[in-house]
Formats: C-alpha cells, sequence, structure tokens
C-alpha cells in the first residue's frame, strides 16, 4: 500500500472533523442560542461538509480495501465522519495500525 493512500484518507478525516465539529456548534448556536449570522453558517457549511464527507468516503473504502480490512471496521471508520470528534480518534488509530505496512515494514507475527 501506498503512503499517499493513507495521507490522503488522513487529511479528508481531519477536514470533515473540523467541518462536522463546527457545523455541530453552529446548530447549537442557531437553535440553542439564537445567534444571528447562525442559519447562513450552518448552511454553509454543512454543505461543505456534506460534499467534503462524500470525498471521506471514497478515500476511507480505498483504503480499507487496500488494507483488507473485514467489514465491521470499515464500516466503523465509514461513519466516523458523521459523529462528531469521532474522525480523529479513528483516524489516529488507523494511521498508527497502518503506519509499519505503509513503511514497508510488516508487522511480526507471533508463531504459534
Amino acid at each position: 500500500m501506498k503512503k499517499s493512500v493513507l495521507t490522503r484518507y488522513r487529511v479528508m478525516a481531519y477536514v470533515t472533523g473540523v467541518l462536522l465539529v463546527l457545523l455541530t456548534l453552529g446548530v447549537i448556536a442557531k437553535y440553542g442560542l439564537h445567534i444571528d449570522g447562525a442559519e447562513k453558517f450552518t448552511t454553509v457549511v454543512g454543505i461543505a461538509h456534506g460534499w467534503l464527507y462524500v470525498v471521506y468516503l471514497v478515500f476511507a473504502f480505498d483504503l480499507g480495501a487496500k488494507a483488507k480490512w473485514p467489514v465491521g471496521k470499515q464500516l466503523w471508520v465509514l461513519l466516523a465522519g458523521t459523529i462528531p470528534t469521532a474522525a480523529f480518534f479513528v483516524e489516529r488509530k488507523v494511521s498508527r495500525e497502518l503506519e509499519t505496512r505503509v513503511a514497508g515494514r510488516a508487522p511480526a507475527v507471533a508463531k504459534a
């Protein structure tokens, strides 16, 4: 697996995560605090997050396919872009797991 596959996933995970946190704050400002301008903010950020989430899905699916993940893990990574802050934690876990593979060093396998 190429390093670029992991890098583009990581970038989109952060972008998606930041936009989702901003969207959440915007929704709180709009409906909870009734702040002027929050409606336009949530519209713009919501549209941006929606389109970039699609890009995140493509990159995450590509990464999962190349890493040969089981379906459950793949679904968790794909859904991480819909839960505020989850994308940051999932990205870190995935990156730690795959960095050795990307560097060309296969992890040592214990033989029974």
